[in-house]
């Protein structure tokens, strides 16, 4: 298994020469970072290609950096410790999980957005027919818009929701909580009543835990 991760990783390197903004070997998986401009390019090669038969993506999800190796929350909200640096420029990317049944070899690939304020990627959706629900739930969850999805809305929070539940900023109890009104028949919306609270306990762990 060894040998045939570092073969890929070689022809990972050689196909994608300046394209390749890292390439990791953690516990026997492979991740590899590239451009968002390189996006649909090094997807399509990563596919088609014989040395590499990536046919199938089992999942895209959506990650928040702004308080990575950060454990510490204030009001259900995690905070930046400004004292840690971030290694990633970039607050928001998408990591896809690509599987090549051919070869039986799984490789993930993280793209950074450039924009924190409004984070876009292209949507993979003509390379993977099976990244639509996936970008929809990251675009749901995290904010990160896929340019060229043709049906980008949400998928698991109510139409009229407002705010992003995974972004490390969002309170976990929310911003307004919802009940059925048996005179009105409906649904209504009010101000959360609960108060927020971290519910995860606190544990003490060796210096710089979370960078491994």
């Amino acid at each position: 298994m060894a040998d045939d991760l570092n073969m890929l990783g070689e022809q990972l390197k050689e196909a994608f020469t300046d394209k390749v903004l890292s390439l990791e070997n953690r516990l026997d998986e492979l991740t590899m970072v590239i451009d968002a401009a390189d996006i649909m390019a090094v997807f399509m090669r990563l596919r088609d290609d014989p040395n590499f038969r990536f046919e199938q993506l089992i999942d895209v999800c959506g990650v928040d950096y702004s308080t990575y190796g950060c454990e510490t929350s204030e009001g259900g909200i995690y905070l930046v410790d400004e004292e840690r640096i971030n290694p990633f420029k970039q607050r928001f990317a998408a990591v896809y999980h690509l599987l090549s049944v051919e070869h039986n070899m799984r490789l993930r690939v993280k793209v950074f957005a450039l924009d924190d304020a409004m984070p876009m990627l292209d949507s993979v959706i003509e390379v993977w027919p099976s990244a639509n629900w996936f970008e929809r739930e990251a675009f749901d969850m995290f904010g990160i818009v896929f340019v060229g999805h043709p049906d980008l809305r949400r998928i698991l929070t109510d139409y009229g929701f407002v705010g992003n539940p995974f972004r490390k900023d969002f309170p976990l109890s929310g911003h307004v909580e919802m009940h059925y009104d048996p005179e009105q028949k409906r649904v209504l919306y009010r101000p959360v009543s609960v108060e927020p609270r971290e519910v995860t306990p606190r544990t003490i762990r060796e210096e710089n835990y979370s960078r491994h």
